[in-house]
Parts: C-alpha cells; structure tokens; sequence
C-alpha cells in the first residue's frame, strides 16, 4: 500500500510542477534584491496581518462548526479591536520558537528547542498541549509527536504558528522548511507540520510577489506533493478557477471531500484539522481579491477555527503590502509598549529580533547584505530550489526512535506536569486533594508564576464540572479560624471561586482583572469560626468556569490559621 501511495505522490509531483512554480527553479546565480528597509516594512505588515486577522475572527472561533457564518453575524472591525491578540496562542507559540532561536542560534538543535517548548507557561489545547504533555514527560523530540505517542498529529496547531518561519525567511523557501522539522516537530506530525511548511513557504515568497496564486504555489512547492494537505490545496485552486465569483460552491466542495470522506478522515481529530482548515485560509486569500477586509471576512465566515484561519490568510496578504500601505485602522490604535503574553517581546522589540534573524538566515544561505553608496542596506538573497521534507503518513508513520530526554535535560525542565499535580498538592498543600482537573492549559506543579514562586495550576473538567480541592478538618472551639487562600488566573480569562462548606455554597467570586490586585493575585478569605466544634468539616474549593476560556486557576497559597 505504501509503494502505490508513493508511486502516486510522484505522480502528484508533477501535476504540481505543472499548476506553477514561482521564482524557484533558477541557476545558481540567480539572486533577488531587497532593501533592508522594505523587507522590515513587510515583515511589520505581516505581523499586523496576523494580529488582525485573530482579532477580528476571535468572537466567532468554533461557534460554527461545518456551517457558513451569516453574514449578519460577522463581527465589525473596530481600530481598538487590535490589541486583543496579545494573549492569543497564534502569536505566543511562535514567539518562543523566535526566542530559541535568539538565545541559542540558527544552529539550535530540536532537544533544545523541545525544553524551551516543554518550559513555556501558556495555555495550550489540541497538538500543543499533546506535544509539550509528551516533552515534560521525557519524550524527546521526534517522538513526542509521532502518532503512536499523540491524537493529534494532523491538527492545526504549527499551521498556525507558523507565520513567523516565513517572515525571518525572505525568498528563502528551504529556511522555512527547516524550521518546520525544528519546531513543527514538536507537536505536529505529516499534514501537521507539511501545513505549517506551506504557510512559511508562501510568507518567504510573499516579500518578492503578488499574484496570489503565484504565492500559493510557491507554498505548494514546499511539502512533498503526495501528501493530503497538497492535495488539498490544489483541490482548492481548481474549484477556485472553476468557481471564481461563489466562494460558498468552493466552501461546499471542501466541506464534502475534506469533512465528510472518510478517506480523508484518517488521523483526524474533527474540526480542528488541518486540512479543512488549511482550504478555510485558501479561501479567504483567493476569494478576497486582495482586499483587506474581504479577505479576513471570507476566511472567517467559513466557520470552524475561525480565528486562526484569517490570521494566517490576512498575515501572507498583508506581506505583500507593506505596513506603509495598510489603512490606519489596522495599524492606529496598536500599542507598541505591550509584552505579548509570557514573552519578551513587544512589538517593536519583535520586528528587531526578526530582522536580526533575516540577516543572519541570508549570510547563512549564500546570500549578503550590501550598501548602496547613500548607505542604504540591501538584502541579496540567492534563489534557491525549495527541498521538501520526505513524505510520510500520520496512519503508517515512521517507527518512533525511542528517544528520550537524558536527566541533565529533564533536570532543565521546569514543570512536572499533570501526571504529578496530587504529589504536588501533597507537597505544598498537605491535607489536600484534588478532583476532576481537565487536561486543558496543562495543568500542574509551576515553579513560577507572575512573581510567586512554587504553585498549583488547575482547570475545570469541563463547562459543568470545576476542578475541587478538597480537605476535612476539626474545628477548634473557642478560637478565630480563617481560611486564607492567594489565587490568580490566565491572563486572556477569569474564573469563579467557589468555596463549599459540608456542600454548601458559602462564597463565590469571579477570578480575573476586575477583582485581582495590580500585581495579578488576590487574597480570598473566609471565616470558619462559625464552624466551631464541629469535627470532620468538608471544605470545598471549586475553579468553576465562566465561559470556557482560559479558565485555568493558579493556587500560590491555601492554608487555615
């Protein structure tokens, strides 16, 4: 079976070729010039496409789920909309891939990149979350997202955060395609890691060109033809030129081979697979006619993770424009003094951090920075063929290579993880137990969080079901007893408080930036005098969710005085 799917994907090879290659196949002396300046101006473009797009598409991300927004249901762009995705895993993810690189080096090996993954703080779902679960549990990269050790190998995670390896690669198509088996690696597996291959591929080509098809096969040229993410793109491509002004036909056709073949089903974890998703991005850029609005309202309106969809299809569009020629209501209101969440970067401190990457990515592919005689730089970038990476399937994959972190590396590796958060809560809250904690946000033992040092993070088990931690306790007559807890919440949620006495509810209070302190905690007490003389008092504290978001709750101190 696998030699007649090889056999094809050659085949399928050469379709590709034929459907256009883009400013890749040339001679070795073949270079393309770029001042330093513009590239900045585009790459800046492309950030603020990514963040605009998860702004606007935020309100609506998997409220529709294989249907077509309405289009009275679409959200309105507002200029102070663009400050919503400084909390947003589309941008924090591929921050700690920029910083890997910037702390270690373009030569930084994968295991290190793994530990920088499996330290990260963020909340994280889908392959994420598996990837950095198997990490901090020792599975060391390639492993730790092999689909014997991970569900969700074909999911939509590197596609998204993908932007970035593009956006340091200026017309250099194999960069990004090596950053895909560094990072990409780590929690995406095949169609997983080729989407995010793709994503970069087009970003690169996008500082040189325009045409949109054009740049989608520049992506297209990046991953191995065989796969079923290629397929899908050209799938999209020529239902697009066979229905160019009925987006919806192209949306129906996706929805039947991508959604409702099993075939294409394999691997799958529903909706947030990458393939349905990856046609949703297609869409909007194709269908969008290079309008900017248009663009990201098409890419939501198809439903689905229908955030991330128009970040990717609004950061490739806006690369080519420039941050110079885009409107003032994506760009006006933008605060550039902000950190994104659990990063060093504000934005002008990750444009710097990018272009010191492009120069150093461009000396290292044979190409070199000149000057002109007024001073200005120049970027003179050879072009190179792409060389994707070898095909391989997330329903016959490689055979995993046993590899493990070794202790020194494990000893680098901040937090224990979920499998160990009841011995943590022994450790640092004795008397206490923990129930029905979700897997979302990775919950467990932190050694920090925003300025305290050794806590518990936990999480509902689901909208009905909080996470309770529970003790049984005498109380002594004749004496003031307080319960004392020091709580806090993720930065893009809050959380409801519910302390329980013998199943009774007490108190409740909302945990989130409305009630907390400046520093991000709050002291909740209670008082248990009332209680006095009664032996074997249950108490319950429940993170209860208010909205299933970022509901994750950070426990720095319980105790009863």
């Amino acid at each position: 079976m696998r030699s007649m799917l090889k056999n094809k994907s050659l085949i399928l090879f050469f379709v590709g070729v034929l459907i256009g290659q883009t400013g890749c196949n040339s001679d070795k002396n073949e270079y393309r010039r770029m001042s330093v300046k513009e590239y900045r101006d585009k790459m800046q473009a492309g950030w603020i496409g990514q963040i605009a797009g998860v702004s606007w598409g935020a309100p609506t991300e998997f409220r529709w789920r294989d249907a077509i927004i309405p289009e009275k249901d679409m959200p309105q762009w507002m200029p102070e909309m663009i400050n919503k995705a400084f909390s947003d895993d589309d941008l924090y993810v591929e921050m700690t891939f920029l910083r890997s690189l910037e702390e270690y080096g373009l030569d930084v090996s994968i295991r290190q990149a793994g530990i920088d993954f499996a330290n990260s703080e963020y909340g994280l779902w889908c392959a994420n979350a598996a990837g950095r679960k198997n990490l901090r549990a020792g599975i060391a990269p390639p492993d730790c997202s092999n689909p014997k050790f991970t569900k969700c190998p074909n999911d939509i995670d590197y596609q998204i955060e993908a932007d970035y390896s593009g956006l340091i690669a200026p017309g250099m198509p194999n960069v990004a395609v090596a950053l895909g088996e560094k990072f990409g690696r780590l929690m995406n597996y095949s169609d997983g890691m080729y989407a995010g291959q793709f994503i970069g591929g087009m970003y690169a080509e996008a500082f040189f060109e325009s045409d949109l098809l054009k740049i989608i096969a520049a992506g297209l040229a990046c991953i191995p033809q065989g796969c079923q993410y290629a397929e899908m793109v050209r799938d999209v491509v020529a239902w697009y030129k066979a229905n160019p002004d009925d987006w919806e036909a192209t949306w129906k056709l996706c929805q039947k081979k991508y959604r409702e073949d099993p075939e294409y089903q394999k691997c799958s974890n529903g909706g947030i697979d990458v393939k349905i998703n990856g046609a949703y991005i297609l869409i909007g850029m194709l269908y969008g006619e290079k309008d900017l609005d248009k663009t990201i309202i098409i890419s939501t309106r198809c439903g689905q993770d229908s955030d991330c969809n128009p970040s990717n299809a609004a950061g490739v569009l806006f690369t080519t424009l420039g941050a110079s020629k885009l409107p003032g209501r994506f760009t006006e209101k933008l605060d550039q003094e902000k950190v994104f969440s659990h990063t060093a970067y504000n934005f002008p401190k990750l444009l710097d951090i990018c272009e010191k990457l492009a120069r150093e990515y461009v000396v290292r592919e044979g190409g070199r920075i000149e000057k002109d005689a007024t001073g200005e730089e120049f970027f003179v970038i050879p072009v190179k063929k792409p060389t994707p990476s070898p095909l391989v399937f997330s329903w016959d994959p490689e055979p995993v290579t046993n590899s493990l972190f070794t202790e020194e590396e494990m000893a680098k590796i901040k937090h224990r993880g979920f499998l160990d958060i009841q011995k943590a809560m022994t450790e640092l809250f004795p008397g206490w137990t923990i129930s029905n904690c979700g897997t979302d946000m990775e919950p467990g033992f932190y050694e920090s969080y925003k300025g305290k040092q050794r806590l518990i993070m936990t999480h509902p088990l689901d909208r009905e079901t909080p996470c309770v931690l529970t003790t049984e306790i005498n109380i002594p007559k004749g004496k003031k007893t307080t319960l004392k807890t020091i709580v806090s919440h993720h930065d893009g949620g809050d959380w409801d408080l519910i302390i329980r006495i013998n199943g009774s509810v007490q108190k409740q209070i909302t945990i989130g930036k409305e009630t907390v302190r400046k520093d991000g905690w709050i002291e909740v007490t209670f008082d248990l005098t009332p209680f006095a003389g009664d032996n074997n008092v249950r108490i319950d504290l429940e993170n209860k969710a208010t909205g299933w978001s970022w509901e994750a709750a950070y426990w720095a101190g319980i105790e009863i005085i």
